[in-house]
């Protein structure tokens, strides 16, 4: 699961560098390694976003498999389970982020902000995709069959990554289209990378989001693990009395 988790985010990388890279426009310019910079903070927001479908298969794996009864004759809190679970995944998204990036220092990407800059966007990242991982530990508590987690976990992913900032200027997107892009969640958090790692692409956009990126960032990705934790926890309950 871990080989398999690290190979598809490096195709993407690959295939967006080299397929798109000469066909999009970065602010006046559509040279392949300004799109490469611009695209990488996308590229590693989608990536701890996409593991959410992990987290949710394993819980429900774990539901169906009767585990969870082991758990419950043991004296320990209800969301200790969830949380260890969430954290687990936590661990093995840090490691694919750290194959991202040495994929992403050979296909040209720079960090021009400087070593703590760059760790604080990497901590956002990593938020991110624990915060979206209690999204889909509600899922997989919500569905009867890992298939249906994956399944369930993924459909959501796709608008909320595409919709936003990560693989083009939201600028390009049709009007209606902005404010949502530029209100996403995740948009927010990979317009705080670029700014902090000195990318291309940082949007010139009026919006709270896109303006405040970081504390933007910050304060979706608590919100959402305050939200769904308490969801998560309250469904896990009932799913084992």
């Amino acid at each position: 699961m871990i080989i398999f988790g690290m190979i598809q985010p490096v195709m993407f990388v690959v295939l967006f560098s080299y397929v798109f890279g000469g066909s999009m426009q970065i602010g006046t310019s559509t040279s392949p390694q300004v799109y490469r910079e611009f695209l990488m903070a996308g590229i590693f927001a989608q990536t701890v976003t996409f593991a959410t479908a992990g987290a949710g298969a394993g819980i429900a794996d774990d539901m169906h498999k009767g585990l969870i009864d082991r758990f419950r004759s043991l004296p320990m809190a209800r969301g200790a389970v969830l949380t260890g679970r969430t954290l687990a995944d936590l661990v093995q998204t840090a490691l694919t982020v750290v194959v991202l990036v040495i994929v992403a220092l050979l296909v040209g990407w720079r960090i021009h902000e400087g070593i703590p800059k760059a760790l604080l966007a990497f901590a956002l990242l990593l938020l991110l995709g624990y915060a979206f991982s209690w999204i889909g530990a509600l899922i997989g508590l919500s569905v009867r069959t890992p298939e249906a987690a994956t399944s369930g976990g993924l459909i959501w992913l796709f608008p909320v990554t595409f919709i936003s900032n990560a693989f083009v200027d939201s600028s390009h997107l049709p009007s209606w289209l902005q404010p949502i892009a530029e209100w996403n969640p995740f948009s927010a958090t990979v317009q705080a990378c670029r700014e902090l790692f000195g990318n291309p692409g940082v949007s010139t956009s009026g919006a709270w989001p896109m303006q405040h990126s970081v504390l933007a960032s910050l304060l979706w990705s608590v919100l959402i693990i305050v939200v769904f934790r308490t969801l998560s926890v309250r469904k896990y309950r009932s799913a084992t009395v």
